[in-house]
């Protein structure tokens, strides 16, 4: 077949309806998903899968999602378009500050945290970070803290996520306006430059604070992170099974340094405790510290 007839076949599939997944096919999409990423596709969320797997297949001019499936598991060379399916099904449009009653807890934290650190820097990590913005949130906290005190002493915020995409969004810290609805006018002049098209870029001193890594939580028992002051895990275990919610929020209770915070989604876990773990009397806010 010549490229013009090939480029031709699949201009016919983007315009042709795709017939709907099969109750087999629906399996072995949740089966692969759980099994890689421990995401949790249940029923109702059938259309949503469908949707995001229908456009990418368009876009490669597949016609069925069989095809697809066999082509996404297909070696190292469905590890390349996995890498671009995961975008599609797992980053979604956030905002800085998007749970202010969290923010608002950390702020009332640092400052005492940072008088038991003494010269240790402060170590935050955004886990499931998406494209950056509650990472630049959370630097933002932690420079005003120490701003508040007139301290000098050095902080850094981990930012991991499992899209690669998402993490080299966060790299380039630039936002369109409506990302910053939640941000302060003050804090926006002090931590943002304005771009073109009413876009905002972190400044260079806060971005190099952070540093990115790319994490697939269900690898949380090999991750190296350690003697954490602060760790934010929100809107990312509605996607999981309870027990490995638990999993997931036990592997992070033993990242936390002794006094050091972990915040949730709330209503993400229900009836969860941990023995080194007490929880915060916040009636807004889901969130532990360690003993000690």
């Amino acid at each position: 077949m010549s490229g013009g007839e090939g480029q031709g076949m699949q201009a016919v599939w983007a315009l042709k309806p795709l017939a709907d997944m099969s109750d087999t096919e629906f399996h072995d999409w949740r089966v692969l998903l759980e099994d890689r990423i421990g995401m949790v596709i249940g029923e109702q969320r059938r259309s949503f899968l469908q949707a995001n797997l229908s456009a990418r297949m368009r876009e490669l001019g597949v016609a069925d999602y069989a095809s697809y499936y066999r082509q996404v598991t297909d070696g190292p060379r469905g590890a390349v378009e996995w890498s671009t399916l995961l975008d599609r099904l797992t980053v979604q449009e956030t905002c800085f500050f998007r749970h202010r009653p969290s923010f608002e807890l950390l702020a009332r934290y640092l400052p005492e945290r940072l008088a038991q650190l003494g010269e240790r820097p402060l170590a935050l990590w955004s886990v499931g970070c998406s494209s950056g913005e509650e990472a630049y949130s959370l630097a933002i906290c932690a420079a005003e803290a120490l701003r508040a005190t007139d301290g000098q002493e050095p902080f850094g915020v981990t930012a991991t996520d499992i899209s690669q995409s998402a993490l080299n969004k966060a790299r380039a810290g630039v936002y369109p306006a409506r990302r910053l609805k939640n941000v302060a006018p003050e804090l926006r002049r002090r931590y943002f430059e304005v771009q073109a098209d009413e876009h905002y870029r972190v400044v260079p001193g806060l971005a190099a604070r952070l540093c990115y890594a790319r994490l697939n939580v269900l690898d949380l028992a090999r991750a190296p992170l350690s003697g954490m002051d602060v760790i934010f895990c929100q809107n990312l275990l509605i996607y999981f099974r309870r027990w490995r919610r638990r999993e997931i929020l036990n592997r992070l209770a033993e990242r936390l340094a002794p006094g050091g915070l972990l915040v949730i989604g709330v209503g993400e876990v229900v009836g969860w405790q941990h023995p080194e773990l007490e929880p915060v009397a916040d009636e807004q806010v889901l969130a532990f510290t360690r003993k000690g």
